[in-house]
């Protein structure tokens, strides 16, 4: 099929080659834009037939965009490493008329999960997102954190895709230091302003939206934990936020 599969990658020579496997099911080209690993990632990914492009982090949205232009089809699958086509998503993908297609994308459910655990709570599921987009009538926009594919014309697909999020609760927490520090600067590339209550306040907005308004209080311990280290993540990156902020009107004196 006339697609071409786009994933960023840092440091994902454990999932590269297996994310690629999957795309190529459906895929004719596949582009990996690296963030400079310092591990095997881009051998593995050109072991595997990908094209490789190395870019240093431009911002999740920019990084995403960065490989469409060289693409040589206009359909695009934006996937992460981390993520798996599972196979009612391949067949369903072999299965569309993207010749005639009068959408602008197409979205999927993903199914997130903790080593072999699935997270169903507090909007964990089914947690659609686009990710088969017309290069000319869709894209990413330009943020440098948490973008997404913006298109006016969308269908749903009922199909999945696998998303390893965390190898264990050691790594969610793990994860949740390093996505802080990344959203933190992108907070403050942006010039977002925020005073010593911001982080609080933030932080008992999240709670309270994973707890009542997305269900999280009544799904058990999922539920809570979905809720407890959302309101975290949400802290910690205005803590980091207002660091960042400290740090450069000192290099300014």
């Amino acid at each position: 099929m006339s697609i071409t599969a786009t994933i960023i990658t840092l440091n994902e020579e454990e999932n590269i080659r297996d994310c690629i496997l999957s795309v190529q099911k459906v895929c004719d080209e596949v582009i990996v834009v690296d963030s400079l690993s310092q591990d095997k990632t881009v051998e593995i990914a050109e072991s595997t037939g990908a094209t490789v492009y190395r870019q240093a982090y431009l911002g999740d949205g920019p990084q995403k965009a960065f490989a469409v232009p060289g693409a040589k089809n206009d359909w695009i699958l934006s996937i992460d490493a981390d993520e798996r086509l599972e196979q009612d998503t391949i067949e369903a993908i072999q299965n569309l008329d993207l010749v005639n297609s009068h959408y602008d994308g197409y979205s999927l459910k993903r199914r997130n999960f903790v080593g072999e655990h699935w997270i169903k709570a507090a909007g964990f599921y089914p947690d659609r997102v686009v990710r088969l987009y017309h290069r000319e009538r869709a894209g990413y926009l330009p943020r440098k954190a948490h973008s997404r594919v913006e298109g006016e014309n969308i269908a749903r697909l009922d199909a999945h895709i696998e998303h390893f999020t965390y190898r264990d609760y050691t790594h969610w927490v793990e994860r949740i230091n390093q996505l802080s520090s990344r959203d933190a600067w992108a907070k403050h590339q942006k010039g977002v302003k925020v005073t010593r209550f911001t982080p609080a306040l933030h932080a008992t907005g999240a709670l309270i939206r994973k707890l009542i308004f997305k269900g999280g209080i009544f799904q058990g311990q999922d539920g809570i934990t979905v809720a407890v280290t959302t309101a975290f993540h949400a802290y910690m990156k205005y803590m980091k936020l207002i660091e960042l902020k400290e740090l450069s009107s000192r290099n300014k004196l």
